[in-house]
C-alpha cells in the first residue's frame, strides 16, 4: 500500500480538469457591471465632485452597460455640483470608474460616457431634493 498523498488517486482535483482554454467562460450579465459602475460613479461624484455620499441633496448616479466580446461600453447619468471645471470632473469621474470597472470584471472598458443630469449650486439648496 502506498503511504498517502502517493500514488494513483483522486487527490489533486485540478487533475482531472481540462485544461483552462477549455474550460468555458465566465460570464456577467450586463446589469451586473452596471451596478457596479453606478458604484463605482456614487465613490467617483464623491471624490472628484464634492458631493458627499448619500447626501439628499445630489440623486444617485445611475448607470447602463452593454457588454460584447469582453468589451464593455458604459453610460452614467449624475448630478455635478457648479460651479467647477465640468470638462476636468467628467474625464476624471469617466477614468475613475473605467479603472474599477476593469478591476473588478476583467473586462476592457471601451467607452464611459458621461451625462450630466442636473448642475447643483450652492445657492439654491432645495433644488434636487426628492419629497
Amino acid at each position: 500500500m502506498a503511504p498517502f498523498g502517493e500514488g494513483p488517486g483522486p487527490l489533486d482535483p485540478a487533475a482531472s480538469l481540462p485544461p483552462p482554454a477549455e474550460r468555458g467562460a465566465t460570464v456577467i450579465p450586463d446589469r451586473v457591471v452596471a451596478r457596479i459602475a453606478a458604484q463605482a460613479a456614487r465613490t467617483a461624484q464623491s471624490r472628484r465632485a464634492a458631493i458627499p455620499l448619500g447626501q439628499g441633496k445630489a440623486a444617485a448616479p445611475s448607470a447602463s452597460a452593454v457588454i460584447r466580446t469582453g468589451s464593455v461600453r458604459l453610460h452614467l447619468d449624475m448630478d455635478l455640483r457648479y460651479p467647477t471645471d465640468i470638462p476636468h470632473v467628467c474625464e476624471r469621474i469617466q477614468h475613475d470608474v473605467a479603472e474599477r470597472v476593469a478591476q473588478l470584471t476583467g473586462l476592457e472598458v471601451g467607452e464611459v460616457t458621461l451625462t450630466v443630469r442636473r448642475l447643483l449650486t450652492a445657492a439654491d439648496p432645495g433644488r434636487g431634493r426628492v419629497q
